[in-house]
């Protein structure tokens, strides 16, 4: 009965998994060879880079020797698991490696730096990257649906009525120099679609319907779309070429990666009947 006791107690087993592991980790161990940590100088100098990077000053001594400490026991904790195999079926550990290995080919297709004739081609090709959207500058008087039952009317009558000044409303009453990508995410696509089909005028306008009810606009100005000149956003067209690149360099690697394997489906499986899927 007390032995019963003894081996259903939770140190004991611990105690017992933990020397198992032991057992396990240095029967099947390498050699002393093989057991060999080397703390090379330009580890040591990544340590005092990223101190410095987060800690915005170098490290000291002490601090140093604590990072040099922290390394060598990460690197004795990496080698043991994998020793035991225990990077196997790591869903993590898989989704890092696959990371890694597309940052690797993202690395090397943008290793060299574009000339200057690469990417003015690139601008052209993509010139609708680098455009300008219209301008909408307006004010408006609102009149909620939810508050009565003839909103439409009564904007309808505050086109000629100045006295009807509408109802509270949540946003702003003036907006400048917005796009209709930036009203319709105020308003509604609906509202910003009648709103690009006026003109500039000094009188009020509508009524539109938006998400929150019907509107009268007066459109003080339109600033039409135009095209930026390359040496205007170089900078981006770099930063956008690089981006491509990396797309075009990763379906590459992955098409020729998976030309080599032959690629079995369940019988059902829908994947199956659509082979070219990613």
């Amino acid at each position: 009965m007390l032995f019963k006791r003894f081996i259903r107690d939770p140190l004991v087993t611990f105690l017992f998994l933990g020397a198992l592991l032991f057992f396990v980790t240095d029967w099947f161990g390498d050699d002393d060879g093989a057991l060999q940590i080397e703390v090379t100088a330009a580890e040591t100098q990544r340590l005092r880079d990223q101190w410095s990077l987060q800690m915005r000053r170098p490290p000291n001594e002490q601090e140093l020797n604590g990072l040099i400490a922290a390394y060598i026991k990460e690197e004795i904790y990496y080698r043991e698991a994998l020793k035991l195999n225990l990077d196997a079926n790591d869903t993590i550990v898989r989704r890092r490696l696959v990371q890694k290995l597309t940052f690797l080919t993202e690395d090397i297709a943008t290793a060299e730096t574009p000339a200057q004739d690469v990417l003015q081609k690139y601008y052209i090709d993509q010139i609708q990257r680098y455009e300008v959207p219209t301008k909408f500058t307006f004010a408006h008087r609102y009149f909620s649906t939810d508050r009565r039952d003839n909103s439409q009317e009564l904007a309808g009558q505050a086109l000629t009525d100045n006295s009807l000044t509408g109802d509270p409303f949540m946003l702003q009453k003036e907006y400048a120099q917005r796009s209709r990508r930036d009203v319709g995410n105020l308003f509604g696509r609906d509202f910003a679609q009648a709103l690009a089909q006026l003109k500039p005028a000094d009188q009020w306008q509508g009524p539109i319907k938006s998400a929150y009810g019907w509107h009268v606009v007066k459109l003080r100005k339109v600033t039409p779309a135009k095209v930026q000149p390359f040496a205007a956003v170089i900078d981006k067209v770099n930063v956008d070429w690089q981006q491509a690149q990396r797309k075009a360099a990763n379906e590459s690697y992955f098409a020729n990666l998976k030309a080599k394997y032959s690629i079995i489906y369940p019988e059902k499986s829908v994947a199956r009947k659509r082979p070219d899927a990613n």
